[in-house]
Order: C-alpha cells, then sequence, then structure tokens
C-alpha cells in the first residue's frame, strides 16, 4: 500500500536543480511582497476603500496563499534528494491548491459584476454595490471553493494506491495521482465534468460582463471618459484572460494528452506566472494603486524621521 509519492519531474540538486531553485525562490519572495503590499496599502488608505479595490485586495490575499500551497514544496524539492511527499501532505495539497483557485475563479466573477455595474449602470452603483454586498459575495466565494473540492478529496482517500508513486507533475493534481489509483476511477469523469461546468459559467459571466462593458464604452461620447473607463478594465480583462486561459489549457483538454515537458510548462504557467504577474498589472498599470503605495512610504520614511 502506497503512503507517499514521489516527484519525478524535478532534477537533482547537482543536474541543474540550484540553477531553477534561485529564480524560483525570488519569484515566491515577490509574489508573497507584491501581493501583501496591494492587501495591506487597499486596508490602510481610505480612498481605495470601493468595491473594486475590495475584490483586488481579497484577490491579492488569496494569491499569497495559493502560491504558497505548491511553490515552497516545489523549492523543497529542487534543493533535497527526497522528493516524496505523503499521501496526506498530497490530498491537503489538492484541497487547498483546487479551494483557492475555484475561490479565485469567483472573486473575479464578482470583479467582472462589479465593473459592469459600474460602467453600464453608474447611477445605481453606490445603492447596488454596499459594503455588504461585497462581503457577501467574498464569503460566498469563499464557501463556494472549500465545499465543492470536498467530496473529490473524500472519494480520494477511500482509494487503494498500491502501484507506482511516481507523480510526473510538479505538484499534486488530480489527474497525475488518479492514475496511480490500483482500481475504477471512471467516476472522476463526472467530478471533472461538474468542475468544467463550474469554469464554464464562470468564464461565461464574465465575459457576457466584459463584452457589454466595452459596447457601452465604445458608444461614449468623450474620448477622455472612454480611455478612462478601458484603463479601468484593462488590468481586470488581463488577469481574467491569464487566470481563465491557463485553467483551460490545464483542465478542459478532454482526451487530449500532452508529453510530461508539455504538461510542466502548463503547469508552471498556472501556479507561477498568473500570480506573479498580478501584482505587476494591479499596480504598475493603475494610478490609484501606485499614488497609495507612494503615500504609504513616505508615510513610513516620515515616521522613522520622526522617530530618530
Amino acid at each position: 500500500m502506497v503512503n507517499q509519492f514521489v516527484f519525478t519531474v524535478f532534477p537533482n540538486f547537482h543536474e541543474g536543480g540550484l540553477f531553477f531553485f534561485i529564480p524560483l525562490l525570488l519569484i515566491y519572495g515577490f509574489i508573497i511582497t507584491g501581493n501583501l503590499i496591494i492587501f495591506i496599502v487597499v486596508q490602510l488608505d481610505v480612498i481605495l476603500h470601493t468595491p473594486m479595490y475590495f475584490f483586488i485586495s481579497v484577490l491579492s490575499y488569496l494569491e499569497t496563499w495559493y502560491s504558497t500551497t505548491t511553490i515552497p514544496k516545489m523549492l523543497s524539492n529542487l534543493v533535497s534528494k527526497n522528493k516524496t511527499i505523503s499521501l496526506t501532505g498530497c490530498l491537503m495539497q489538492m484541497y487547498f491548491f483546487h479551494s483557492l483557485g475555484i475561490t479565485e475563479g469567483c472573486v473575479l466573477t464578482a470583479m467582472a459584476i462589479d465593473r459592469y455595474i459600474a460602467i453600464c449602470r453608474p447611477l445605481r452603483y453606490q445603492t447596488i454595490m454596499t459594503p455588504q454586498l461585497c462581503v457577501c459575495l467574498t464569503t460566498g466565494s469563499c464557501l463556494c471553493g472549500f465545499l465543492l473540492v470536498l467530496p473529490e478529496i473524500a472519494w480520494i482517500t477511500t482509494l487503494p494506491f498500491c502501484q507506482s508513486n511516481q507523480i510526473n507533475q510538479i505538484f499534486c493534481d488530480f489527474t497525475p495521482v488518479l492514475r496511480l489509483a490500483c482500481t475504477d476511477t471512471s467516476l472522476v469523469i463526472i467530478v471533472d465534468a461538474i468542475h468544467g461546468a463550474e469554469i464554464l459559467a464562470s468564464f461565461l459571466v464574465i465575459a457576457l460582463s466584459y463584452i457589454r462593458i466595452i459596447v457601452v464604452i465604445l458608444r461614449m461620447p468623450s474620448a477622455e471618459d472612454c480611455h478612462k473607463a478601458f484603463s479601468t478594465c484593462a488590468a481586470h480583462l488581463a488577469v481574467f484572460l491569464l487566470f481563465f486561459g491557463s485553467v483551460a489549457v490545464m483542465y478542459l483538454r478532454f482526451s487530449a494528452t500532452y508529453s510530461v515537458f508539455w504538461d510542466t510548462a502548463i503547469a508552471v504557467t498556472f501556479v507561477i506566472l498568473v500570480p506573479f504577474l498580478n501584482p505587476i498589472i494591479y499596480s504598475l498599470r493603475n494610478k490609484d494603486m501606485k499614488d497609495a503605495i507612494g503615500r504609504l512610504f513616505c508615510y513610513q520614511k516620515v515616521l522613522s524621521g520622526a522617530g530618530s
């Protein structure tokens, strides 16, 4: 009976592990620092106490934990001879990785609805997007993410793993793990269909919202208003395309199969690249966010100068 798995795609330390370890460590540090800065700035700066920035701060907070479910273990595998993970650890990694991922998808859907109301129903925006509704949408997103994955994880715990214990992936995921079960796992097709429907539903809501938003923006008489509205939505649209594009390639492949190299490349995009780009998109392309970050650091300098 298998009680631990071995990751086979990681190179040994003396065979290039260090070459990947240092860049990944720097990227992980940037992901955590960048997303935490965005979260803290939104909480502290009163100017950013709006529904749009509230959802951005929630997304940034989720990204820190989403990355932490996989990257630290990947870093350990790059420098350790023992590239194993226990069955319990593997199940926990799968649960939190997918729970946080689904929650992020729900938050992105809430952000699209927020932008739709702000641009297409501006006169009713303040009365619809209240702080209470924002909290309810966030709570619902978390409940959706953390409850939907539980049945699949509970089912996997009942499966016997008595054959190979080698996972050809950079983290524990449903498909690579289920391949190692020595029993019929055809039930997973139904579960995958449900997850696929969830992904497509979120995608359609967001896509239809932004199509409507673009139509409304193009009808604006003022070029300045049009440019401002486009720049506001550009960051959200970029994150939406990055997130759901990588999700679609990773999980909506149906019967298509890829080599280990391409599976790993897609996983790296999904697990590392998207969380890495989010702070860049939301800070460098957002004037209000850049100004708020500047005010925070200037305030810290004033405090340190007064203290000395």
